[in-house]
């Protein structure tokens, strides 16, 4: 990269706050967001998992009425962090050039609550009943429009759907819109709702979620040798990110650098991740070059980590192939075993947490690795934040898709 880029805003809305200050604490003290769905229709349905990690604070509680009405609940996740982090970044539209102004933003499922609701007025109810806003509401793309439209985004709005890839690789199509002079900056992220009867169903059906009905807050366990599914999480993250000139000349306050990126794909299967992870080890070493950084230089990384019992071996084996014995020194976090697994926002939302690591020099901790699997000996953060040390340092975020994507973001502390 040609230009340095960095993070001058931050915002969040998840299960564990619904806001960046309360995810911050929460995530050092070691909250679970998980917790048995009250939903009627959790039980109407007789779902096989009766629980997940829902939003701290609802957007009804942070948006007025009519914009509740006109967004599906993915993208009124996204528009909650990304006004937080607009005004984290002291940013003011009189005063920027919205021509260099873009979005990036991801998302899995889209507007699955859109979708899904829509077609159960079209049986029920018949064709004049669908809402005229449905389709606006139901795109995956209708996040990144929302986002543009709120803040004069007029350089791009751009929309990563890569599965549970999607946050992080619009951090990295947010790298190459600033680095190729399209924008000045970025307004980066991801946001997901996907806990409905329907997602719960298809995801139990194959075997990927957590069954600890008795115990959610247990459920989402990294690394340990008894996981068995991960928990399904909802929210957004949203970083903003500007060329190093641009921040400065405005007299921004600086987070973190955001320093590279590596996007590769398996090619290998659908679901599984490749067990010898030759995809996500070269998304490491393409994250390092990026960045310019040497594998020493790494203290942390916020893994993908979900708690499957196929998922978390691959992620090892590529920190293995791209550290080597440097593996050992990682200050690994599994923040998913926190706020649960948000899919299409679990990049970003991770992304926020690596770089409040970077600035807070302190490693969020992983909760629930009672017994860590001997097959995985990495040096996991629990019980309490970890410190980091002094000086020039990188730390990275993990993640990876169904589809075999992966990808991975390098941030430097400045």
């Amino acid at each position: 990269m040609t230009r340095r880029l960095v993070i001058t805003g931050l915002g969040a809305t998840t299960p564990i706050g619904g806001d960046v200050p309360t995810l911050w604490k929460n995530a050092l003290a070691g909250t679970s967001g998980a917790a048995t769905l009250e939903n009627d229709w959790a039980e109407q349905y007789s779902l096989p998992v009766s629980f997940a990690a829902s939003v701290a604070v609802e957007p009804a509680e942070v948006l007025a009425r009519p914009e509740i009405r006109r967004m599906d609940r993915s993208t009124q996740f996204g528009m909650v962090a990304s006004r937080e982090a607009w005004k984290d970044a002291g940013l003011d539209e009189a005063e920027i050039d919205h021509d260099r102004l873009a979005v990036a933003y991801g998302t899995g499922v889209g507007g699955v609550w859109t979708l899904l609701d829509g077609w159960d007025t079209l049986r029920e109810r018949g064709p004049r009943r669908v809402m005229p806003m449905t389709v606006p509401m139901l795109m995956p793309n209708g996040a990144a429009g929302a986002i543009s439209l709120e803040f004069g985004a007029r350089a791009a709005a751009r929309t990563a759907v890569s599965a549970c890839a999607s946050g992080t690789e619009a951090l990295d199509i947010a790298i190459r819109q600033l680095s190729t002079g399209e924008a000045d900056i970025v307004i980066a992220g991801g946001a997901e709702a996907a806990i409905h009867p329907f997602c719960l169903a298809a995801f139990s059906s194959m075997q990927a979620l957590s069954r600890r009905n008795d115990d959610p807050a247990a459920a989402s366990r990294p690394y340990d040798v008894d996981r068995d599914g991960f928990v399904m999480g909802e929210g957004a993250g949203t970083l903003i990110i500007e060329t190093e000139e641009h921040a400065k000349a405005r007299g921004a306050r600086i987070y973190a650098e955001l320093a590279g990126s590596g996007v590769t794909s398996d090619a290998h299967h659908i679901t599984a991740p490749d067990p010898e992870a030759s995809g996500a080890a070269r998304a490491l070493r393409k994250a390092l070059d990026s960045a310019q950084a040497a594998p020493q230089e790494i203290t942390h990384i916020n893994a993908h980590a979900t708690s499957t019992p196929v998922g978390d071996k691959p992620e090892y084996a590529a920190l293995l192939s791209a550290f080597g014995d440097h593996v050992e020194n990682l200050a690994v976090s599994a923040t998913k075993s926190q706020t649960g697994h948000l899919l299409g926002a679990a990049g970003a939302v991770e992304s926020v947490l690596t770089v409040l690591a970077l600035h807070e020099r302190r490693a969020p901790v992983t909760i629930n690795l009672d017994n860590q699997d001997p097959d995985m000996p990495l040096d996991v953060v629990t019980g309490e934040p970890r410190s980091l040390p002094a000086g020039d340092q990188v730390a990275l975020c993990n993640s990876f898709g169904f589809g075999g994507h992966n990808a991975v973001v390098a941030f430097r502390n400045v």
